[in-house]
């Protein structure tokens, strides 16, 4: 049973020969009275105050929830950027490595044509010498056959000199 102050200063109670003294159980009662009536005000002002807590609490979850909330969200942003700036490098790196694939073949195919191209030169240059020395032999066979032939020009002209001076 719950006993407020108005309870207590209203109570009355009931008289016998030998009882308590009436003014020093009045005298209790108002104090009682006193002290419940603190406690009752005490309480009630208890009450405000962990109802605004618990409002404040409220509102502090709320806010929790939503940083936590907003903390999760920016988290799972932060990992889809890395991912995406993952797989754009990978991108990047492949391409890179296809387009340095493509250029090495090329500069293969390259290599290959400028040796191909160096021993056409060199046959040709051989067949040139080749040729050459066959028309430098030739020349100077004919060189060779025009001396022997101005040879016996000038023999024939000797003796035709020695036999024109004998018959003259």
């Amino acid at each position: 049973m719950k006993v407020s102050k108005i309870d207590v200063l209203n109570k009355i109670f009931s008289r016998s020969f030998r009882g308590y003294a009436c003014d020093e159980v009045d005298a209790f009662l108002q104090d009682a009275a006193q002290s419940l009536g603190e406690l009752a005000e005490a309480r009630e002002a208890l009450e405000a105050r962990v109802a605004v807590l618990e409002e404040a609490l409220g509102e502090h979850k709320s806010r929790e929830a939503t940083l936590r909330d907003t903390l999760m969200t920016t988290q799972r942003m932060m990992d889809d950027m890395k991912a995406n700036a993952q797989k754009e490098a990978q991108l990047i790196i492949d391409a890179a490595n296809q387009k340095a694939e493509v250029m090495l073949n090329q500069t293969h195919q390259r290599l290959a044509q400028l040796h191909g191209d160096i021993s056409e030169l060199k046959k040709q240059r051989t067949q040139f010498e080749i040729k050459l020395r066959s028309i430098l032999d030739a020349h100077l066979r004919m060189l060779e056959a025009d001396k022997e032939e101005q040879e016996k020009l000038d023999d024939a002209e000797s003796k035709l000199k020695f036999l024109t001076k004998a018959g003259a």
